[in-house]
Parts: C-alpha cells; structure tokens; sequence
C-alpha cells in the first residue's frame, strides 16, 4: 500500500537580525501552512509536518525533506507546501542553469533557502516517488528558476490597487527589491559559499522521483497575501472543496488558473521521471 507524508511551511515573519532589520511581516501565511496541512489530513495523508514562523529554519526543513526521502519509496506521495516571501540573490555561479544569473529562494525564518538546495533535496527521494510542491511567494513560476522581471506600474496598479512599491510589498509576498540586495551584499560570502558547494556537487543525475509543480504565479509575477489565506492557496482549497474535486492534476491547474486574476497567473510544470498515470491521478491521492 502507498505511503503520503507532507511538510507544509508557513512564515507571517522573519527573523530581522538575518534579515538586515527587516521582519518580512505577512498575515495569512501561517493559515496557509495549517490548512493546507488540514487537506492533507482528509487526503489521508498520516504522516504530517507543520513549520511556522520561528520554527521554519533552514536546518529544520532541510531535516524534514531529508527524512521524507529516507523514508518514502516508489509509489509513495510526498506533499510540500510553502507560503511566504520569495526572493532572489545573484547566481554567480554562471548562466547555465539560470539565464539570468538570478537565482530564485524562499524567505526561510534564518535565511534564504536557494531554489538550487530544493532542488537537491528532492533529488534524493526515490525513482517512483510521486513528489507534489506547491509554492506560494512572489517569482515561484518554475520553483528552481526564476526571470527577474518586475512588473509595470500599471500592472501593479491593477493587482495592488497601487503603484507604491512599499504599498504593494504589504500586500504581497515578495522581499523588497531593496532588501534583497541588502541581504545578499552582507552575507554574500555566505550565500556564494552555498551556490558553490551545490555546483560542486552536482552530478547531472535525472531527478528519479516524478515532481509536479503548482506555484501561486509566474515568475515575473507577485503573489497577493491576504486576511485569512493567500490568494493561491484560498483558491486552491475552494477548488478541492473537501476532496470533492474530481478532476485529474491538470483540469485541478486549470481551474485554479480560471478562477485566478490575469496578473497572478499560477503555473504548473512537471520535471524529472515520466509518469503520466501519476498527472492523471485525482489532487493528493495516496
């Protein structure tokens, strides 16, 4: 029999002493992460994972996917979910996997969790795993790449119902553009030493595991917050309706997207081992 385990990750806030005094302050991310811990419950899913806030630390996700990967094997689910900033630091690694030298992270509580170390994570899990990530911050379009490309006034004006950059980053999650070059210039050392040692690692191996992404928008998108859940993940949950939904992964996508705004458009992609039956499967079954 199939086994489901899922990490779900939420931050309202980060730890401002490694964030250059910024505390990345949100509303409804720590919502996002337990109720979509509560989906995973009635998907029956058993083993369940929640991080918030303080408890959301690089060592403490890294733990958490790690022991997925030990523990799951082909035909097993692994569910992974996170709401809160995005950010991106310099690539200087070179262009070949990021054209834009640009790479993408998530806002962890102590630092920046690069896509690149994601990326690695889940290349540990088992061929056959069937791997469901979805991202809920600004830039998350393909999860481990991302295009800098901010948006126009006027698209702002419409999702935000403002132009004002220190308007629109309390409504939506992304890490101001200030602040990520801040951050980046103080702990540059230690961010390049990172993307260095993932470079040096790599082996070129195909993902074995099968990774299906939904991400809250595309990458030169920003993913609006909000008072109960963020726009994606409340969308997404209206969408299941309970387990009610009874469509496969893509008519899931679909619907989420119909539903959404033309300027927070999520994305779906799909990397690593083949696995048509896996797409055609109902959202989140075991």
């Amino acid at each position: 029999m199939a086994r489901g385990t899922s990490l779900h990750i939420g931050l309202n806030r980060v730890d401002p002493n490694e964030y250059d005094g910024w505390d990345g302050k949100l509303i409804a991310c720590e919502n996002d992460a337990r109720d979509m811990e509560q989906l995973a419950r009635m998907a029956g899913i058993q083993d369940r994972t929640t991080l918030i806030t303080a408890d959301a630390t690089v060592d403490n996700v890294t733990r958490e996917l790690r022991m997925a990967a030990r523990a799951l094997s082909s035909g097993d689910l692994f569910l992974f979910s996170y709401s809160g900033h995005g950010g991106q630091i310099p690539d200087f690694t070179g262009p070949e996997d990021e054209p834009d030298r640009l790479d993408e992270t998530m806002c962890l509580y102590d630092r920046e969790y690069i896509d690149d170390e994601l990326y690695q994570e889940l290349g540990e899990f088992s061929e056959g795993v069937r791997i469901v990530c979805l991202l809920d911050c600004c830039h998350s379009g393909t999860g481990i790449k991302a295009v800098r490309d901010v948006l126009t006034p006027e698209a702002l004006e419409e999702q935000f119902q403002t132009a004002d950059p220190s308007e629109v980053e309390t409504t939506s999650r992304i890490m101001p553009l200030d602040k990520q070059y801040e951050v980046y210039e103080r702990d540059k050392v230690r961010y390049d030493a990172i993307q260095q040692h993932l470079k040096e690692g790599k082996d070129n191996r195909d993902l074995g595991a099968t990774a299906l992404l939904i991400s809250a928008c595309q990458d030169n998108q920003l993913a609006a917050d909000g008072l109960r859940n963020g726009l994606f993940t409340g969308t997404l949950l209206q969408v299941w309706n309970g387990g009610d939904f009874t469509g496969d992964y893509r008519a899931f996508y679909r619907e989420i997207l119909r539903r959404m705004p033309a300027n927070q458009s999520p994305n779906l992609l799909v990397t690593g081992r083949a696995d048509s039956r896996f797409i055609r499967q109902q959202p989140f079954t075991v």
